[in-house]
């Protein structure tokens, strides 16, 4: 029995209590690779939105179809990679990356409709101890358990996210601005990167609030231009961006799909619980890399190292397999690819309840 299969015939995640040494050995074999590295961050996000933004204009001026439908391929994994640097801000320290929250939000955040603020002060309540699994989790919904339309639903949230966006960002902002309810609703339940349709988030604060205010008008503002240009002028560009945006949504509703096995009912759960609940497709699976970028491929070892920069868990999951070996409880939480995995949730929200 593989240690995959052992998990699945224990009761239930959250009844299984912490696996000390590993939790030990996460901490103890890692503290010199917790270093965000500027010469790493910089090249490779900056590249990714060159790279993407390069790729979606050629999408829209090239007329033979296949070269542009290769461009648009290109645009959605490298505009994937570049927005992905969200969950990256949600962790590193404040003063780790100076200019770098900024520029990815001018760059990344703001075109593509999604600022930092979207993310961050609710990411880190997924990684809350009492939280994760929970009702109170953002980003946690028993998916698992559910009925098998839930996962077409799923996506099809997806590929409807471009419109609400734009939507959202040229419509509703101005008018919350006049109407006060509209933009506590709004807030509330538009305004965060979350799953759970229980959530509810707080109205912002301080230094926060004032970052949400800059942000939100940046995204007005580029709302109203690209409505405008695609009135004024003409709309296929508008309409391109919107498909490769929506691809880029779907490929990360993809991923969200399998960046846990979503099999919590409500308890809240150990450490050790949430890790073996989450996913790792280390190498040698050789897509990982791009349907799970900037170090998504090692979820479950990330809900070990919240703090760990992306560019180490390669190395600190090489080290804590090298440590604690196969048949461990680390060994738990790593998976061969994506379709056995989709496969696994598909089949499970088959069985009768």
């Amino acid at each position: 029995m593989t240690v995959q299969e052992r998990i699945a015939a224990a009761p239930s995640l959250a009844t299984i209590p912490d696996d000390k040494e590993m939790l030990r050995a996460a901490v103890d074999l890692t503290r010199d690779l917790a270093e965000a590295r500027p010469e790493i961050y910089w090249p490779d996000m900056l590249l990714s939105a060159i790279i993407g933004y390069g790729a979606l204009a050629g999408a829209i001026l090239l007329d033979t179809p296949w070269q542009a439908w290769l461009c648009g391929g290109v645009a959605v994994l490298a505009l994937y990679r570049a927005l992905l640097f969200i969950h990256e801000l949600t962790h590193i320290h404040r003063d780790a990356l100076p200019g770098f929250r900024l520029v990815w939000n001018a760059l990344v955040g703001v075109p593509m409709l999604t600022p930092s603020f979207m993310y961050e002060g609710v990411h880190t309540l997924h990684h809350a101890r009492t939280r994760y699994g929970t009702v109170e989790d953002p980003e946690y919904l028993p998916l698992a358990l559910m009925k098998p339309w839930s996962l077409p639903l799923f996506i099809l949230v997806a590929i409807l996210l471009p419109p609400a966006l734009l939507v959202r960002c040229a419509v509703l902002n101005p008018l919350g601005v006049i109407v006060p309810p509209l933009r506590k609703l709004v807030w509330q339940r538009a305004s965060s990167l979350s799953i759970n349709p229980e959530f509810r988030r707080r109205p912002p604060e301080g230094a926060f609030a004032r970052m949400v205010l800059a942000q939100e008008a940046g995204t007005t503002l580029w709302a109203w231009f690209l409505v405008y240009t695609a009135w004024a002028y003409d709309w296929r560009p508008l309409a391109i961006g919107m498909a490769v945006v929506s691809a880029v949504a779907v490929l990360n509703q993809i991923r969200t799909l399998v960046a846990h096995l979503w099999e919590n009912d409500g308890a809240a759960m150990t450490v050790t619980g949430q890790y073996l609940d989450s996913v790792n497709v280390p190498p040698p699976a050789l897509l990982s890399p791009l349907w799970a970028p900037v170090g998504l491929r090692y979820h479950a070892l990330h809900h070990l190292l919240p703090s760990m920069p992306y560019h180490a868990l390669g190395e600190c999951h090489r080290r804590l397999v090298k440590q604690l070996g196969a048949g461990s409880t680390y060994d738990g939480a790593n998976y061969p690819g994506l379709l056995p995995l989709v496969a696994r949730l598909a089949k499970s929200t088959m069985l009768p309840r």
